[in-house]
């Protein structure tokens, strides 16, 4: 993969749309984020919270906060959803994804109040975009078996289902991801792609 400095990540905002027709924009964690995020954290439901990092926890330890917010190291990065809410932005939801060995593993969090409005599906399928940005040939999560909604939304999704290796308490959804540049449904990492794929391209002989 080639590595990506924040200053070339800023760029990549997304705008999503909710069940509703409401933007929602996907765009990267930055440093001045980490209050809100935190908060963020903070406002799920225990049930919620639970579900997300796989046991009990009231917020993000201070190294884990650290690492949301710098995108980018060891191929690591985080991305909020915000939402425009009475001319406030309000985080509706995040995402975290790791590129290993042409994999992307991520995890992901609807806020309690705004689930069911069509955003994680939309997340979702922009987690896809990125995974084929990156050349990824697979993109793949674990949840704990009582994780209905996430369970729900990733066989809706078309996802496949295996046990999670070494971890009889989760479940892993993986899906198979063959996308030409050109084919990425998503605009700004339809060029991210086609950019790599030109910097990457052997030259004519």
């Amino acid at each position: 993969m080639t590595t990506m400095r924040f200053g070339d990540l800023r760029q990549y905002s997304d705008a999503l749309r909710a069940r509703s027709g409401e933007a929602v924009i996907v765009r990267f964690v930055e440093p001045r984020d980490a209050e809100a995020l935190q908060n963020y954290f903070r406002s799920l439901s225990t049930r919620s919270r639970y579900n997300r990092f796989l046991g009990a926890t009231n917020e993000l330890p201070p190294s884990q906060l650290e690492q949301f917010i710098h995108i980018g190291e060891a191929d690591r990065f985080s991305v909020i959803a915000t939402m425009l809410v009475d001319g406030r932005e309000i985080i509706v939801g995040e995402a975290r994804y790791a590129f290993e060995h042409g994999s992307i593993e991520f995890g992901l969090s609807i806020d309690d109040r705004w689930q069911g409005h069509g955003i994680g599906k939309a997340l979702l399928k922009n987690l896809e975009c990125r995974a084929a940005s990156f050349g990824a040939d697979r993109l793949f999560g674990d949840t704990l078996r009582s994780n209905d909604a996430m369970i729900g939304l990733a066989r809706k999704s078309g996802y496949a289902f295996m046990p999670t290796p070494g971890d009889w308490r989760l479940v892993r959804f993986a899906k198979h991801i063959d996308a030409e540049p050109r084919d990425i449904p998503c605009a700004s990492w339809k060029l991210a792609a086609a950019s790599r794929h030109l910097a990457t391209a052997p030259l004519a002989g």
